[in-house]
C-alpha cells in the first residue's frame, strides 16, 4: 500500500507530495528503497495549454510516454466526453480526469535514468491530484521498464 501526503501554499501554486510505501512491492516501495529512503521520483510542471505544450515539447525531441488506447475508451464512457476530444487526448498521450471542481490533464515522460521522470499538467479548477490516472501512468512506465527493473506487484 502506498500512502501519499500532499503540502501546497495557500495558492495551489507549489504542491509537494511525499510517498510511503509498506513494502518493496509497488513501484513507490521499490524507489524508496533503491534511494534508501528518500529522492525525487518526479518534478511536475504547470501549462495553461496542454495541448500546445504537447506539441512545443514534441516539435523538440520530447516523447511522450504511451498510454493503452482501452484507456482512452474509458474516459470517453466514464466523462461523456466528445470522440473529437478524446482522439485529442489519444493522439498526445494525455490523461484526462475530472470532479466536482473542473478537469485535469496530465503529459508524462518515459522514465531517466533510475526511474525519474516528468510530469506536465493543466488543472482548470480540479482539486485533486489526478490519482484515478495513476494505475495507468504505473501500467504504461511498466510496459517500458525491462523485466528485471520491475518490482513485483
Amino acid at each position: 500500500m502506498v500512502r501519499s501526503q500532499v503540502i501546497q501554499n495557500d495558492e495551489g501554486t507549489l504542491r509537494i507530495t511525499m510517498n510511503g510505501a509498506e513494502n518493496r512491492r509497488t513501484f513507490a516501495g521499490h524507489f524508496i528503497a533503491e534511494t534508501f529512503g528518500a529522492g525525487i521520483q518526479h518534478i511536475a510542471f504547470r501549462t495553461e495549454d496542454i495541448f500546445a505544450t504537447a506539441e512545443a515539447l514534441r516539435r523538440n525531441g520530447f516523447t511522450a510516454l504511451p498510454i493503452s488506447p482501452n484507456y482512452y475508451g474509458d474516459i470517453e464512457a466514464r466523462f461523456g466526453l466528445d470522440p473529437a476530444m478524446t482522439e485529442r487526448l489519444w493522439a498526445d498521450n494525455i490523461l484526462y480526469d475530472r470532479d466536482a471542481h473542473g478537469e485535469y490533464f496530465q503529459l508524462y515522460s518515459g522514465t531517466y535514468g533510475e526511474g525519474f521522470f516528468f510530469e506536465i499538467v493543466q488543472r482548470s479548477g480540479y482539486q485533486g491530484h489526478g490519482a484515478a490516472n495513476a494505475i495507468f501512468r504505473i501500467a504504461a512506465l511498466k510496459k517500458q521498464m525491462r523485466p528485471e527493473e520491475m518490482p513485483r506487484i
